[in-house]
C-alpha cells in the first residue's frame, strides 16, 4: 500500500520516488507551504477585509487574488463548506492508498480537497496532483462505502480553486502510478525531462547534469 504522496511522485518522476523511499529522514514541509495552506481556511476574510492580503504569502496582486476567489465562489455550489469544512486534515486509509486529506466537503457525495502550496497551471491541474487527488477520492470512497466522483484542488497562494472529475482517464493514470511505485526496487532510469531536476532535493545523488540556457548556448 502506498501513500498519496508516493503515487504522486511516481507520476512525476519514478527516480525521485526511489530516492525518497530510500531516505529514512522525514521530509519537513516548507514554511511557506504551511502558511499558504492556512490561507485555504481564510478565504472569506481575505475577500472581505481591506488590507487582509498585505502580509500574506500570496503570489499575485490583491486585485487578482480577489478576482480569482470571486470566480471560484460564483462557480461552485459548496463555497460555505470549502471555507469552513466539517472535516479538516483527515487521515484516510483506502484499499490501495493512504494519506491525509486537507478537507472533506460534506456534499452529496462527499468531496475530498487537497491544498497545494505551488502555482496552478493555466488550465486544469498538474498531472501528478491529479493522481494524488484520485488516490484521495478512492480512499474516501473505500472508507465511506460509496462512489466519489469529483475532487478539488486548491492553490491558496493564487486564490485558485479547481474541480476535477474522477473519470476513466484520471483513474488510469492513477493505476499506472500505482504500478510504477510498486515496481520500484532499484533506481529507475533518469527522466528525459531535465526541467524537473533543477529544484529536486535528490539531484546530486541522482547525478543528473542541469545546465543553464547560457551554458547550452556556449556563452
Amino acid at each position: 500500500m502506498h501513500a498519496f504522496r508516493e503515487v504522486e511522485t511516481a507520476a512525476y518522476c519514478p527516480r525521485k520516488l526511489y530516492y525518497r523511499l530510500r531516505d529514512t529522514e522525514d521530509e519537513e514541509t516548507p514554511e511557506q507551504v504551511k502558511k499558504r495552506r492556512e490561507l485555504a481556511f481564510e478565504y472569506d476574510r481575505l475577500l472581505s477585509v481591506e488590507g487582509a492580503l498585505a502580509d500574506e504569502p500570496v503570489a499575485v496582486t490583491p486585485t487578482q487574488y480577489r478576482a480569482n476567489l470571486g470566480c471560484a465562489r460564483a462557480s461552485i455550489d459548496y463555497w460555505d463548506e470549502l471555507v469552513d469544512p466539517t472535516s479538516r486534515d483527515v487521515f484516510l486509509r483506502g484499499r490501495d492508498c493512504y494519506g491525509v486529506v486537507h478537507k472533506i466537503l460534506e456534499t452529496e457525495p462527499p468531496t475530498p480537497s487537497l491544498v497545494f502550496g505551488g502555482q496552478p497551471p493555466e488550465q486544469g491541474i498538474w498531472e501528478p496532483q491529479s493522481v494524488r487527488l484520485v488516490a484521495a477520492a478512492k480512499a474516501l470512497s473505500w472508507e465511506r462505502e460509496l462512489s466519489v466522483d469529483r475532487a478539488v484542488a486548491e492553490y491558496p497562494g493564487y486564490g485558485v480553486v479547481r474541480e476535477i472529475d474522477i473519470d476513466a482517464r484520471r483513474t488510469a493514470a492513477y493505476r499506472s502510478a500505482q504500478r510504477t511505485a510498486s515496481a520500484i526496487d532499484g533506481p529507475p532510469a533518469k527522466t528525459k525531462n531535465r526541467s524537473k531536476c533543477g529544484t529536486c532535493d535528490y539531484r546530486d545523488q541522482c547525478g543528473v547534469n542541469t545546465r543553464s540556457l547560457r551554458s547550452l548556448l556556449g556563452r
